[in-house]
């Protein structure tokens, strides 16, 4: 890549759009790319819209700021859909990842791109994360169809870093429902 792919991630506090950011940065750091993963919150209090920012690159990262004109824009929380624009500053091109039972020509329509280039991926994380984690936690679930989408990491890099960072704290039944949620976004995850 000859310029940093930025990401933007749109969730509400508390669901762990900050920590999928991370993990996809580790996960370009363990296929030798360079990185930043940062948040940004405004009145920090649960359930609040935040957005998080990832940006990766073949070579060292010279910005520091937020991202403006992001690449791809991932929406853990669909009801931000009718709260935020969350399609501001995308780039002609881009690529928007959204956890949606809709399919990506209505949320084409909801977020009015009629017209613009930008590439429509959506995935029901949070049924995926119901059934196969019991609760509604899509954020890692998420990673599965941006990988999908993108190509930016391998899904097997990102399995595997799951695989380590939460079997340091979670029993090996959790860390496999979390790892077959990332899968099924994966394979789920429909472009229109």
């Amino acid at each position: 890549m000859e310029k940093p792919l930025e990401i933007r991630w749109h969730g509400r506090a508390g669901q762990g759009v900050v920590t999928a950011g991370e993990l996809l940065a580790e996960a370009a750091m363990h296929e030798g790319k360079y990185f930043q993963a940062f948040p940004d919150y405004g009145a920090e209090r649960m359930g609040a819209p935040v957005k998080s920012y990832t940006r990766l690159s073949d070579q060292p990262i010279e910005v520091h700021s937020q991202i403006e004109e992001p690449d791809v824009v991932v929406v853990v929380n669909p009801g931000l859909l009718r709260v935020v624009d969350v399609a501001e500053g995308l780039v002609d091109g881009g690529t928007i990842v959204v956890n949606t039972p809709l399919s990506p020509a209505e949320v084409r329509k909801l977020l009015k791109l009629a017209g613009r280039t930008a590439r429509v991926w959506t995935v029901d994380a949070t049924r995926i994360g119901k059934e196969t984690l019991r609760r509604d936690i899509p954020s890692t679930i998420m990673l599965g169809a941006l990988v999908r989408a993108t190509g930016v990491v391998r899904l097997e890099t990102l399995i595997e870093l799951v695989r380590e960072k939460l079997g340091e704290k979670l029993q090996e039944h959790v860390v496999a429902a979390n790892i077959a949620g990332l899968q099924r976004a994966y394979e789920e995850a429909v472009e229109g």
